[in-house]
């Protein structure tokens, strides 16, 4: 592979997952309700709405979950998937790249999940200063997983193990992905 491969590869992965990326938390953000108003809501908001607002003629919600930012996730996917195998040089057929597509979402909102877990781990250990607009977000994003958790889950002493559970629910959730859906590298 030539360095203007490398490089072009490099880009592609880079700015269409972090823009993937952009997509899938404000979807989950939506989903849990979290503050519309946060500062870091109105960033996801603003670099969004281009793509996602005219989608939504055409797509519309379905009750809480926005499946036009489902929808947007999905091509995105599908274009760097698209990208990345002209950059390589390799073809693919409709069917394996839709599939590849539906790994590559899951595996999106399971890592989300799981840094944000890591965020929430962080912040508890550094303590939350008054007016972190992180802090709040992070909690209501992982609310609903951690919180049915938490209910039946009693605390050890002052630990509270529910988001540790959770992660490692995730990571065997990732493993079965892996293992179901294949790999875009």
């Amino acid at each position: 592979m030539s360095v203007i491969q490398q490089i072009g590869l490099f880009l592609v992965e880079t700015l269409l997952s972090l823009y993937i990326s952009a997509v899938v938390i404000r979807f989950l953000l939506g989903y849990a309700r979290a503050d519309f108003y946060n500062p870091l809501s109105q960033f996801l908001v603003k670099i969004t709405n281009p793509v996602l607002v005219p989608v939504r003629r055409f797509v519309p919600s379905i009750g809480k979950l926005d499946t036009s930012a489902v929808a947007v996730a999905f091509v995105l996917i599908i274009i760097k998937v698209l990208l990345i195998a002209a950059i390589v040089g390799v073809s693919a057929n409709i069917v394996s790249l839709i599939w590849l597509a539906v790994g590559e979402l899951i595996r999106s909102v399971i890592w989300v999940y799981i840094i944000a877990l890591i965020l929430m781990a962080v912040i508890s250990w550094i303590g939350s200063s008054h007016g972190n607009p992180v802090a709040p977000l992070v909690n209501s994003l992982v609310s609903p997983l951690v919180t049915p958790v938490r209910r039946r889950m009693p605390p050890v002493g002052m630990l509270d193990l529910s988001p540790m559970v959770v992660m490692i629910g995730l990571y065997i959730l990732l493993i079965i992905v892996n293992g179901v859906f294949p790999r875009l590298f």
